[in-house]
């Protein structure tokens, strides 16, 4: 007890400033809901998702995880050194070594285990980052569609994944994946820009990848159904992967088109293969799973 009553002000310094900044945390929060009540949007439906929505709120979810670790290693030696003053952990209120030791040892495991959630979480922030800035690029690129008549999905949801784009032209209907591959840079400064597509693979300058080929043909795939279903007429769905900022050196045919951003523009020419009526039906049905994304005072209301 004695102390307790010694270390009494660093436990104050330790939990209250963080005891008041999740107070009034919950307190703002509580007012915007108050007050949202009693107003009400001007919007009358949700809206569309837009370019790399998901993961957008991926990385804020990692950036909150990322925050919530530096703050608990910042506090946890003033913690570990307010429960070293007490005496409720040791034994007659004596601090012998063996307690001690104890104690710098959590604080050393809690410290290298922390670290290495950062570091992890810093690698997955930089992957997001990446395929965020992939997602809004292309997104812009294939707005431009827009004006020769091709209508434009972002981050449609499907079962267990989303899909990043879908583009319903003339010319058909495409499932679109983007993926974002940072570039490498040689000793001599050059930055390695072309990646080969032999029909089946990636080939990057230092590396290949398989999975993005299958990942396209898969959504691809599962789109076809959804949509037959839902217009009620057969639709084929074609699979079509992009690489901003590489050059693709296209060796052979393959079911899945693999194209630079600033191609993409292919996708609305060549002959008409779609009735504007079938074209209606299924862009309709897209909006109707796109159109996810909640109005302001509704999300803080509800």
């Amino acid at each position: 007890m004695t102390g307790i009553l010694k270390s009494w002000p660093l436990l104050l310094v330790v939990v209250l400033p963080y005891s008041g900044a999740f107070a009034a945390m919950h307190l703002l929060i509580w007012r915007k809901k108050r007050r949202s009540a009693k107003r009400k949007s001007p919007l009358t439906t949700d809206l569309l998702r837009p370019a790399g929505y998901t993961v957008r709120q991926q990385l804020e979810d990692v950036k909150g995880d990322m925050f919530g670790w530096l703050c608990l290693l910042v506090i946890s030696p003033l913690i570990a050194y307010s429960v070293f003053l007490t005496d409720a952990y040791f034994i007659q209120g004596k601090t012998g070594p063996v307690s001690i030791e104890l104690l710098g040892l959590f604080v050393l495991c809690f410290f290298v285990y922390g670290t290495f959630k950062l570091w992890r979480l810093a690698q997955r922030r930089e992957q997001l980052s990446i395929g965020l800035d992939a997602e809004m690029a292309v997104g812009e690129e294939l707005n431009h569609l827009m004006r020769f008549g091709a209508t434009v999905f972002h981050d449609v949801p499907a079962e267990g994944f989303n899909i990043d784009h879908v583009v319903v032209s003339p010319t058909g209907v495409y499932a679109v994946e983007t993926k974002g591959r940072a570039k490498m840079r040689r000793r001599n400064g050059k930055t390695e820009v072309r990646v080969e597509f032999d029909g089946k693979a990636l080939k990057f300058p230092t590396w290949t990848e398989t999975e993005p080929i299958a990942q396209a043909e898969r959504q691809a795939k599962w789109l076809q159904r959804w949509l037959s279903s839902a217009v009620g007429d057969a639709v084929q769905v074609h699979a079509v992967l992009v690489l901003p900022g590489w050059f693709v050196e296209r060796r052979s045919l393959s079911r899945v088109r693999v194209l630079n951003g600033r191609e993409v523009n292919s996708l609305v020419r060549g002959p008409a293969s779609l009735s504007d009526e079938i074209a209606h039906r299924i862009a309709h049905q897209l909006d109707q799973r796109c159109r996810t994304v909640p109005r302001a005072l509704t999300a803080e209301s509800s």
